[in-house]
């Protein structure tokens, strides 16, 4: 009996292609996995891979690309990307890996996204720079560990939607994105929606499901 049963029809019924939650799973879980979802001819992201275990995987899959940064790798053709819709910002080059995540979520469903790094709000003046690029974006995703004001402060700032995905980087009091978390939560400014923490790539379906009901 199979270990695992496949979304497979994930695609026709919500528009999402199905993630492999990586981290805890065995090399040899993912490679039958990835191997159920190319035998389908569906498209394969598997989240959360570290570079041994992507290494592992790719000696008896080599067709899968691992993406480093984003710590995920990919099995099939990903689509042509549109032109950017989505912005992805971040605090610090410590947040990166998960927005790298989110932008590889976006592009397995043929979403561009454009990067804004080191935009926190320990530099105000570096976010407001970027503004008039950002209004030309549809929605806006903010990475932040620390106290996680990233996203609050780009609320008040410019009127699209706006995601923000606290990011578990920071000292002591920091818990592991505890307090990012909280801080967006408790924002002040109207409509910002939160995600849990690291999670780029429920941050990017999110974006996809908002940025569909806007066609």
């Amino acid at each position: 009996m199979s270990e695992h049963r496949l979304d497979l029809e994930r695609r026709q019924r919500l528009g999402l292609v199905e993630a492999i939650w990586g981290e805890h799973k065995s090399a040899a879980q993912i490679i039958a996995i990835a191997r159920d979802f190319q035998s389908a001819g569906e498209l394969a992201l598997v989240t959360r891979v570290d570079e041994a275990k992507a290494a592992a995987i790719q000696n008896s899959i080599p067709e899968l690309v691992h993406h480093s940064q984003a710590r995920c790798l990919t099995l099939g053709e990903l689509p042509n990307p549109s032109q950017p819709a989505v912005g992805l910002l971040c605090g610090g080059s410590s947040d990166l890996p998960v927005l790298a995540e989110a932008e590889l979520a976006l592009r397995c469903h043929g979403i561009a996204s454009q990067r804004f790094a080191d935009v926190g709000v320990a530099g105000l003046h570096r976010l407001l720079k970027v503004i008039p690029e950002l209004n030309e974006l549809q929605l806006l995703i903010a990475f932040a560990g620390m106290e996680g004001a990233l996203p609050t402060v780009l609320a008040g700032l410019v009127p699209q939607p706006i995601i923000g995905v606290p990011v578990s980087v920071g000292y002591g009091v920091s818990a592991g994105g505890q307090a990012a978390l909280s801080g967006m939560l408790a924002s002040c400014a109207p409509g910002l929606t939160v995600v849990n923490i690291d999670n780029g790539y429920g941050a990017a379906m999110a974006a996809l499901r908002v940025l569909r009901g806007r066609s």
